[in-house]
């Protein structure tokens, strides 16, 4: 992660589109700010731009006026820090700003991260694939091609569904199972703890780094 800015502050953008996932991305932000001193989050909420024909020319149409927006923008911010109480540090997280911006969502995203030279960039982003992401598009990918600073991209978790993208299987559900047994200290099933299945890609887990009893190397096993 980057320097702090030249303010002496570590700052924190976020984008906010009123969305549940928005909201965990909002409460991603306000946690990683207070993991930093003198840390300050900024939440801007980007409104599309809406065009309408009058005689021979187009004029934009505005949904909603920049105080509404920033008032609703006020109250989201306000909610979710009240909603995670404790987690909260305020001797590190010294201000929640809002901000509102009309027009392309991962551009002004983006310009807002230049300007208030960020460190850290978080977005939301659901996770679409194949035709529905081609039609959707995805602000999240457009703000990590265009920040020029490190971006949290915050999507629901759902590894059972990952079959759907070729590269990325399921877990397997007899390994998941054994974790849940052993707490965690056993990291596979009995079938693909075995060396003669498919190799799993190589790696290696330890213990507990610092424990002094703890084994040296737990190794993935050679199938999955």
């Amino acid at each position: 992660m980057s320097s702090v800015s030249a303010t002496g502050r570590f700052i924190v953008v976020v984008g906010v589109d009123f969305s549940d996932l928005s909201n965990r991305a909002l409460d991603q932000a306000l946690e990683s700010a207070c993991c930093r001193e003198n840390a300050e989050v900024h939440a801007v909420h980007v409104e599309p731009e809406s065009w309408v024909g009058i005689g021979l020319s187009r004029v934009p149409v505005a949904a909603t006026t920049p105080e509404a927006a920033l008032h609703q923008l006020q109250l989201r911010a306000t909610e979710r820090v009240g909603a995670m109480g404790g987690k909260l540090d305020g001797r590190r997280l010294k201000r929640v700003v809002v901000h509102f911006r009309r027009g392309d969502a991962a551009g002004n995203i983006a310009q807002l991260a230049a300007d208030l030279d960020a460190d850290l960039v978080v977005v939301g982003s659901h996770g679409h694939r194949g035709l529905e992401r081609l039609l959707l598009g995805s602000v999240a990918e457009r703000v990590a091609r265009l920040a020029r600073c490190p971006v949290w991209i915050m999507r629901p978790k759902d590894h059972a569904t990952a079959g759907r993208v070729p590269e990325i299987e399921p877990p397997c559900p007899e390994c998941v199972k054994r974790r849940e047994e052993t707490g965690g200290a056993e990291l596979w099933c009995a079938r693909h703890s075995e060396h003669h299945v498919r190799p799993h890609r190589y790696s290696y887990a330890t213990n507990g780094v610092y424990a002094a009893s703890s084994a040296a190397y737990q190794a993935t096993p050679e199938g999955m």
